[in-house]
């Protein structure tokens, strides 16, 4: 189904409808503005209560928003209070927070994947790693990571691994200009660049660190919860998502004051050489994540939200 063929619109409703008037649905859910812009019609035809899942910061112009505007929801469900604070340029209807649910990675033995990863990766066990594991998008801040790790390069017992393959030309062009910016700055023997990696939690459990300095807002932030549950430390920019994630108990937040750089080494270069306030905040991150984002919890809690809503427009 493409929203530039317009029949294809048509058979995809069609074919919702028919869905819908099968089963027993008690209402749907559309995830962002994509599906509903082009369902939200079929649902309520069907009289059906629609909820829309807000995963992405909402600006109201998007071609796909005003589209998406067209069809008013019965409730919204944000991924965030950030995200949350954006819904009033879409829709007036009522709202709600629920944070992802994010499991816990079951990898086996953690201190034989430390070991093993490290030796794969010819990294020492006493060195200390600072992973940064996302796309290779400018505002993730890989340039920003390395700029503040090249004032740490006097300082010993670093190594940093930034995984992340390429996925469309521009994101070629930039892993060059980190790259040439490393060698430019001295550090290049002491950053690895992956590319593409399936092992995310693997290099999590083998690193010491998380660092992720963004020049531009999570809508929330996958990626802190994963490293919060292999018990790393997570650095990153006070923007967005993040600062709904990481706390004094189990990180450090960098001021969003046109990322400054000298600051985000500063934090490094405490967390590098102060191994007993890395290990307080390690010991803080699976219960941070656990608290925010553990799937039981937060999926009995959207249970209960759609419960209630469902119960609600029945008696009304």
């Amino acid at each position: 189904m493409r929203i530039s063929l317009p029949w294809t619109v048509w058979k995809a409703r069609q074919q919702l409808q028919q869905l819908l008037r099968r089963e027993k649905f008690d209402l749907v859910i559309c995830h962002s503005c994509w599906p509903q812009a082009v369902f939200g019609s079929a649902v309520r035809a069907n009289n059906l209560p629609l909820v829309f899942w807000c995963h992405d910061l909402l600006n109201g112009e998007h071609p796909l928003e005003r589209l998406a505007k067209l069809v008013p929801p019965d409730l919204v469900i944000a991924n965030s209070h950030y995200t949350q604070a954006s819904v009033r340029k879409l829709y007036q209807t009522d709202s709600d927070t629920l944070y992802l649910p994010v499991a816990s990675a079951n990898i086996g033995n953690h201190t034989y994947i430390r070991s093993a990863v490290r030796a794969e990766l010819s990294t020492p066990d006493h060195a200390v790693v600072i992973v940064q594991a996302s796309r290779l998008e400018r505002w993730k801040g890989e340039s920003i990571l390395l700029a503040a790790l090249a004032q740490l390069r006097n300082t010993p017992g670093w190594i940093c691994w930034i995984a992340g393959g390429v996925q469309r030309p521009h994101e070629a062009g930039y892993l060059q200009e980190l790259e040439v910016q490393a060698q430019i700055l001295g550090i290049s023997d002491r950053v690895l660049f992956f590319g593409q990696r399936t092992d995310v939690p693997c290099l999590l459990a083998a690193g010491d660190i998380h660092c992720q300095p963004n020049t531009g807002a999570e809508p929330f932030g996958i990626a802190f919860i994963e490293a919060l549950y292999a018990g790393l430390p997570v650095v990153t920019t006070a923007i967005g998502g993040a600062m709904e994630i990481v706390d004094d108990s189990c990180g450090r937040l960098v001021a969003a004051n046109d990322n400054d750089i000298d600051a985000l080494s500063e934090i490094l270069g405490i967390l590098i050489s102060h191994p007993i306030e890395r290990a307080s905040l390690a010991s803080g991150g699976k219960a941070r994540a656990e608290y925010l984002s553990h799937p039981e919890r937060q999926l009995n809690r959207l249970y209960s939200l759609v419960f209630q809503f469902v119960n609600q427009k029945v008696i009304a």
